[in-house]
């Protein structure tokens, strides 16, 4: 399996096997229970749709309760597809931990939602330097000039400007994976994650890194 859903449980400090102080990224990643299969010959590709968190009845649809009931498994909090590995087979019900995804793994690709600013000016939003500071100056945080004159006498398109803030879905690519607890179901990953302590985040294996394995651990 490509990936598996994850939250975000917070940052620490741990040392590698070198005996470098690392900053991480504690996930919790799973356990995620099957919840539908797509085959080849059904769907035209090989997935499999995933639940994570638990759920209460009465808080999904009547819909979404008949195919958690129709696999066998509660209703999930969240749910999200991952493609398989090429002669990987799972079913509705099974139930996928970190280390069968992830063993031997080095690198992976993290998504996630940012947290929400509200609307914000241009020197937060785009880290502009604003005009002069002294009490002369009538521009301290302003935006300045927009566009031209009288030709064309119009705003560029992709101007920056004063607007909402965060709350995008972010993609951090490469971040490497310091130690896997299996015991705990956590990765631990170097550097920072999209989204708030708590947030729910997709842990998929890294396209652009190879999956040999490192053979290094940490120690808290």
């Amino acid at each position: 399996m490509q990936g598996l859903i994850a939250r975000k449980m917070g940052m620490e400090q741990v040392y590698d096997a070198q005996g470098r102080r690392v900053g991480v990224t504690v996930l919790e990643v799973g356990p995620c229970v099957v919840v539908q299969r797509k085959t080849l010959e059904k769907d035209g590709y090989d997935a499999a749709q995933v639940g994570f968190m638990e759920q209460k009845p009465h808080r999904v649809s009547k819909p979404e309760l008949g195919r958690f009931t129709k696999a066998g498994v509660p209703p999930m909090k969240h749910v999200r597809e991952f493609r398989l590995q090429a002669g990987e087979d799972v079913k509705a019900g099974d139930k996928i931990a970190v280390g069968a995804v992830f063993e031997g793994v080095t690198h992976v690709d993290i998504t996630g939602v940012t947290k929400g600013r509200g609307f914000q000016g241009v020197v937060k939003r785009h880290r502009m330097a604003g005009g002069p500071a002294a009490h002369g100056s009538m521009s301290h945080r302003r935006i300045g000039a927009i566009g031209q004159r009288a030709k064309p006498g119009n705003i560029s398109k992709g101007h920056r400007m004063p607007g909402h803030m965060g709350n995008v879905t972010v993609t951090v690519q490469n971040l490497r994976i310091v130690e896997i607890r299996p015991d705990r179901n956590q990765m631990l990953v170097e550097g920072a994650v999209p989204g708030p302590r708590g947030g729910i985040v997709y842990v998929r294996r890294a396209l652009k890194k190879s999956a040999a394995k490192s053979g290094s651990g940490a120690k808290s």
